[in-house]
């Protein structure tokens, strides 16, 4: 089932999410969604709380990628719990963009690999260090459960002069090509 993405301005993107349990009401219908619905809107990642629920879980599909770095070929994953455990190397930028804020791109720095200890939808136990594109993505993702946007990691000076556009998302004047959810109703 194809759910409503969280537009930019809901306060849900802003809360850091909750672990939750083997026992989760119908973890493997709402993973399935969730892929169904990151697909449905060309996107690599989801995080739970762009969907609405503030809880520590997100998918991945950086197979479009896989031009850019062949390793991520076959790169799908769901991490439930996660803790990035360490972050090293350089710092470098990438335009990235995010489902929740349409229409906006920007570079953002981070570094270029992380450790993070996690569990896949079998409840089994990982720790896994990746590089690259693949880190860029999970950090990313990893942002939203921690309630952080990729705007939070722009300067203050090209946040302001997105304003205006993040102000027409929380309005819902944004098309988008998939179903959204925003902050305030479009006013007629």
């Amino acid at each position: 089932m194809k759910l409503p993405i969280v537009a930019y301005g809901d306060p849900v993107l802003k809360k850091v999410a909750v672990d939750i349990e083997k026992d989760y009401p119908e973890l493997p219908a709402l993973i399935e969604n969730m892929f169904e619905t990151m697909d449905n809107a060309n996107g690599v990642g989801l995080a739970a709380p762009q969907i609405g629920l503030s809880i520590r879980l997100f998918v991945i599909d950086a197979t479009p990628f896989a031009d850019e770095d062949a390793s991520l070929a076959s790169f799908k994953k769901i991490f439930i719990n996660p803790i990035i455990t360490d972050e090293s190397g350089k710092e470098w930028k990438f335009n990235e963009g995010c489902l929740s804020i349409p229409d906006i791109r920007e570079d953002v720095s981070r570094k270029e690999q992380i450790t993070i200890s996690y569990f896949d939808e079998n409840w089994i136990h990982h720790e896994d260090t990746f590089n690259g594109l693949a880190a860029r993505v999970i950090q990313h993702e990893y942002d939203h459960i921690q309630g952080k946007l990729f705007t939070d990691r722009i300067s203050p000076l090209k946040k302001a002069m997105l304003k205006g556009k993040l102000d027409a998302i929380v309005k819902g004047n944004v098309n988008p090509g998939y179903r959204m959810k925003f902050a305030k109703a479009k006013r007629k």
